[in-house]
């Protein structure tokens, strides 16, 4: 795949570097791994790291002149390269390291092409930053995002820079969430994949600019290119002054929880 990966366009590169880092986060599973302590209770493992080192191979090959930004080995390349690559290796490290398989390989063209990849599903999920498609066994199908699930993901984890005025754990109490949806908590940006593939009805989360995040700048892509409604948790567009994701389906959806959120 590497070889070969300097013809492929900016999707095919994504979506060949996402794919390589499942296939090692996929055969490390269930092993003892080594933790790498990040500090705060975050950590790494040793899949993360071996996973992103595959995915920095993949884009090498295919771009030698691009910048990367990985999770795990920082900002590397030319600090001048007009281009660069967000990378998750495996997102829900928590999740992988008590042997849940809720996880997922972020990869991603800053403002471009990016790719999801579920590692043990099989399934990946891409865009060209145009339009989202999911690739299962050799096929490929367009993301249609709905919100007949009713299901929305939220993140519970910290830090919570919205607090006071926000707290996901207030949304999950309020007496019009519990009338229209039903909560989920899977600790993984996969959940937005799964919003512009029609499994989920919602993603939401606090947080700061997390258009240029290497956890969610592949998610964020695709639920664009699949015409979800995307904003932060004030309404406003994802970018420099952003405040979390509020991600919907469809725009009936999204103004239920703005109405929520906002109060």
């Amino acid at each position: 795949m590497i070889n070969s990966s300097a013809d492929l366009d900016d999707a095919g590169v994504a979506t060949a570097a996402a794919w390589a880092g499942a296939e090692v986060v996929r055969a490390m599973y269930g092993r003892r791994l080594t933790r790498i302590d990040k500090g705060a209770g975050d950590f790494a493992t040793a899949a993360d790291v071996e996973a992103e080192k595959t995915i920095l191979g993949v884009i090498r090959a295919a771009r030698p002149d691009d910048a990367v930004l990985g999770e795990e080995g920082g900002r590397q390349g030319a600090a001048e390269a007009a281009r660069q690559w967000l990378v998750d290796p495996l997102c829900g490290t928590l999740n992988y390291a008590v042997g849940n398989m809720a996880v997922a390989v972020n990869v991603a063209l800053r403002d471009g092409a990016a790719a999801v990849a579920d590692p043990f599903s099989g399934e990946i999920f891409f865009t060209d930053g145009e339009s989202a498609w999911v690739r299962y066994d050799g096929a490929d199908v367009r993301l249609a995002p709905t919100s007949a699930t009713r299901l929305v993901d939220v993140n519970l984890d910290p830090p919570f820079p919205g607090a006071p005025g926000f707290r996901a754990v207030e949304l999950l109490a309020d007496p019009r969430f519990v009338e229209s949806f039903r909560p989920r908590v899977v600790s993984t940006t996969l959940a937005l994949a799964w919003v512009a593939a029609g499994k989920r009805a919602a993603y939401v989360t606090d947080g700061g600019d997390l258009s240029g995040s290497v956890h969610f700048a592949a998610g964020i892509a695709l639920c664009r290119a699949a015409g979800c409604v995307v904003t932060g948790i004030d309404g406003a567009p994802v970018g420099a002054a952003g405040r979390g994701l509020v991600v919907a389906a469809d725009r009936g959806t999204h103004q239920q929880l703005m109405s929520m959120i906002l109060g």
